[in-house]
């Protein structure tokens, strides 16, 4: 399943975010990974929680971003959901139609039994008709 978490930058996505990944943390069974553009929340996370900086893999595109997901679910078969906060940017999705990367992941998450918890940096308006039913915070 891929849920998302919507709104303008600075309206506080990153804090819903961080509150139920440690939430989440208590719940599951599985692995947790949450995937930043810096290490700037460490201190935030739990401990269980594994935080990878995006930044340092040299990501330059969508497809690269896919492929860097696949490669996280290929390295942990106990993988159960994965957190990308600043979504647009380490997606290299800034300005660009997010459809096709979002059904990719939903695909993903079908294929692998991995949830996606996404920050989304757009207006709920702003989002594809598909994909408003996947919101589960609108900032």
């Amino acid at each position: 399943m891929v849920q998302l978490i919507v709104g303008q930058k600075g309206k506080g996505k990153t804090k819903h975010l961080l509150e139920k990944v440690n939430n989440e943390i208590k719940e599951v069974s599985g692995n947790i990974v949450y995937l930043d553009k810096s290490t700037k929340h460490m201190y935030e996370l739990n401990n269980k929680v594994r935080l990878v900086d995006v930044s340092q893999f040299m990501l330059e595109s969508s497809d690269g971003f896919l492929g860097f997901v696949s490669g996280v679910i290929s390295q942990d078969h106990d993988l159960q959901q994965m957190y990308f906060d600043s979504f647009l940017k380490i997606a290299c999705l800034e300005g660009k139609d997010i459809t096709p990367v979002l059904n990719k992941l939903e695909t993903l998450s079908k294929n692998f039994n991995v949830d996606f918890i996404l920050s989304v940096s757009l207006d709920e308006s702003e989002l594809p008709a598909e994909w408003k039913d996947k919101v589960i915070v609108s900032l």
